[in-house]
């Protein structure tokens, strides 16, 4: 079985400019996901796809690959599989490698759960499965609690009778932490209108704890990044 990480890490950003390559805590944002790659065992290739190719001389200090991704691939409407595609075609014509295995990792996630990635690949080889991805449970914002406004009329979104959060059905929410995928379904759905297609028809799903995961999509993300980095190196924070 081989299985390849990919990082896709654009340069572009609305949210935060640069948000994968801003310093946190002494280093770039997209080298905690770069390290939790290469912690992992069942990693064999790594490979940043970024349109930022200062990136080159990055990851040729840590001994992985960069595929330059074209600036249609690069803007903000630009979809995850065709970029997913583009990088594995681009590894294969280049060195004639092909993974079993895609794993899918967001450069704008310097927290993850220690061997989160390993545990991914396991659960898709385990259960036969086309994907695995990360989620958590869907706390004070569950559909059941938003409300949908007619002018300034509130309504419930979703019609229910639950008062109490512990009466709450669990849903839950993609958390960005990582997905894998295999390799013959991201390539089937090539062409499909459906941009979530490519995760396939068996979807599973690994439960994760508010936090574990953390992805940069706003400038205060960086403060609770850095709290629970710190936390996790034993630091106290006064």
């Amino acid at each position: 079985m081989k299985a390849m990480a990919i990082i896709p890490a654009r340069a572009g950003s609305v949210g935060v400019p640069q948000k994968n390559f801003r310093e946190l805590l002494g280093k770039m944002v997209i080298n905690y996901t770069i390290e939790a790659a290469l912690q992992a065992e069942l990693v064999d290739r790594i490979v940043v796809t970024t349109d930022y190719l200062e990136m080159r001389s990055v990851c040729r200090g840590f001994g992985i690959d960069m595929v330059e991704r074209p600036a249609d691939l690069a803007d903000g409407v630009s979809r995850m599989d065709d970029t997913l595609r583009h990088c594995c075609e681009a590894i294969e014509a280049k060195d004639g490698y092909r993974p079993d295995v895609v794993v899918m990792l967001y450069a704008n996630v310097p927290v993850r759960a220690e061997g989160i990635i390993d545990k991914a690949i396991h659960k898709l080889l385990d259960t036969g499965c086309d994907s695995v991805q990360t989620v958590e449970t869907v706390g004070r914002h569950h559909p059941y609690w938003m409300q949908k406004l007619d002018g300034d009329k509130m309504s419930k979104f979703i019609d229910n009778q639950v008062d109490r959060r512990q009466d709450l059905p669990d849903v839950y929410a993609l958390n960005g932490g990582l997905g894998v995928v295999r390799y013959d379904c991201l390539f089937a759905a090539a062409g499909n209108s459906d941009p979530h297609a490519f995760w396939g028809q068996d979807k599973r799903a690994i439960v994760q704890q508010e936090h574990e995961t953390v992805d940069i999509d706003a400038s205060y993300d960086f403060f609770l990044a850095e709290a629970i980095l710190r936390e996790k190196r034993g630091e106290v924070l006064s």
